[in-house]
């Protein structure tokens, strides 16, 4: 997440948070015994609705990207792995591939593994 979208969460956060307080501290008015106040309810929703767009939508793209990667992954492609290690992709198997690092040696990773798929 980047560092403007983080800000702009706090200070949503913040100013939501003031009139969640704000509203809690008002006190009804005389005779108004049991009325129903939507705007608590009105809040959850501004708030889930903030975390929606700002923190799990941009997840879900992010994980929808790695899959369609992983899917179109294909022999000799040159990879990253997340641990970090730089390879060509020498087979593939349903759950794991085989890269062949530059020593000349193949180590066999996951293939969910892959972070990064390098252009040539």
């Amino acid at each position: 997440m980047g560092k403007n979208k983080v800000l702009i969460l706090g200070a949503a956060v913040a100013l939501l948070a003031s009139v969640v307080f704000i509203g809690g501290c008002v006190a009804p008015a005389e005779g108004d015994g049991g009325v129903f106040d939507p705007t608590f309810i009105i809040i959850l929703v501004l708030m889930f609705a903030m975390f929606y767009f700002f923190m799990i939508r941009p997840q879900r793209k992010r994980q929808q990207e790695h899959q369609k990667l992983v899917e179109e992954l294909k022999r000799g492609d040159r990879v990253i792995t997340a641990g970090g290690i730089y390879g060509v992709i020498e087979s593939l198997s349903e759950d794991s591939i085989v890269v062949k690092v530059e020593s000349g040696a193949t180590i066999r990773v996951a293939r969910g593994s892959v972070a990064l798929k390098q252009e040539k």
